[in-house]
């Protein structure tokens, strides 16, 4: 082989599988001596990849775990595999990785040879998977041309649904892709509204970048939190619960306020910068995008609110340890109370009066739906 990339190519492939090559073996492998082994190993190693020789009867030659990921090379079912893991997770399958399986699919899916491409849809579209919130699903092709535009800063046409019927078609700048961990959302600035917009993934349809680029605006605020915003739309309450945990066990939802703290941080979460009601426009979230059961803004389970967490003191039922969390909501008290009791620890309602009511009657329908 005198193709010396074509070579180092064939060489990395062979060192990506975990076992150890002896260079007699490279060599024979791709017919050149050993000494173009040697030059060869060396070359791979300017590049960044770490390759570690050892020596004696039994030594040889393996690629072991560096300081950076380096660039993999797959055959075809690696990659159809991988594919097909990527929209599984950009489907929800997996909490917490669907935002990078999105990036990563965008990627794969760039170079992915048309034979590949064709096995991944086949595959795709002959399972099924499990939905989680109201079961809204998004073509996770969808979601890779709203990331790629994104990425690139290209404008975005596509078609949109609203929750009463309506159609329209859409010209956008868009910002961010946003998992609520049930539903993505886009947040994007809408060319003919001259506004900032939320618009529901799920509902959009036709996406197409245009072309032509576009300066990024600046968004007065994180975009989870203008998502976050825009679905507490409507008449809020204030809630104050006690939990029989620590503040790093609650789930994402409750602690989203304190994200960028870590679980290590101070357990009192006060609003970060911009988000005072004068930083920032009011967010609009285009019809069809609440998420309640009754198709009130903020309604569902990915309304999360902005809480604040205090650990210790007297919080809880009887002067003890745990945590209470105070925090501002639309939600129904009724779908409220059973998120509040799926947290899968010991909890209890201080206020308001009407969550109390709605503790008391989940109460009650599942101790009788228990039976005798």
């Amino acid at each position: 082989m005198t193709d010396t990339p074509a070579r180092l190519l064939s060489l990395l492939s062979l060192l990506q599988t975990p076992r150890e090559w002896p260079g007699s073996e490279l060599a024979e492998r791709l017919r050149v001596s050993a000494r173009t082994i040697r030059r060869d190993i060396d070359r791979l190693r300017e590049l960044g990849y770490p390759v570690e020789a050892t020596l004696g009867a039994e030594g040889g030659y393996r690629l072991v775990a560096g300081a950076a990921m380096p660039p993999l090379l797959l055959d075809d079912e690696e990659t159809v595999a991988i594919a097909v893991g990527l929209r599984a997770g950009a489907g929800h399958a997996i909490e917490g990785v669907e935002e990078a399986s999105v990036r990563a699919l965008a990627k794969l899916e760039q170079v992915l040879p048309g034979r590949l491409r064709h096995r991944v849809s086949a595959l795709q579209s002959a399972t099924v998977a499990v939905t989680r919130g109201d079961g809204a699903s998004v073509d996770p092709r969808t979601l890779t041309a709203i990331a790629s535009a994104v990425a690139g800063s290209e404008r975005l046409r596509f078609a949109y649904l609203a929750g009463d019927g309506a159609r329209s078609r859409r010209l956008v700048e868009p910002y961010r892709l946003v998992s609520t961990g049930s539903r993505w959302y886009l947040v994007a600035y809408d060319m003919e509204r001259a506004d900032w917009r939320t618009f529901r993934v799920d509902r959009m349809s036709e996406p197409g970048a245009t072309g032509a680029r576009y300066a990024v605006r600046d968004l007065p605020m994180e975009a989870v939190e203008f998502v976050r915003r825009g679905l507490r739309g409507g008449e809020t309450y204030g809630v104050d619960v006690w939990f029989g945990c620590g503040p790093g066990e609650l789930p994402g939802w409750l602690r989203a306020a304190g994200a960028g703290a870590g679980p290590e941080a101070a357990p009192r979460v006060e609003p970060g910068p911009g988000a005072g009601p004068e930083a920032a426009p009011a967010p609009r979230v285009e019809p069809g995008a609440s998420a309640g059961p009754e198709g009130g803004a903020g309604a569902g389970p990915e309304a999360a609110p902005a809480p604040r967490v205090e650990a210790g003191g007297s919080a809880g039922p009887e002067g003890g340890g745990g945590v209470r969390v105070r925090f501002e909501t639309a939600d129904a008290p009724e779908w409220l109370v059973a998120r509040l009791a799926l947290v899968g620890v010991p909890f209890r309602v201080h206020a308001p009066e009407s969550l109390v009511d709605a503790a008391r009657g989940l109460g009650a329908r599942l101790a009788q739906a228990a039976g005798p």
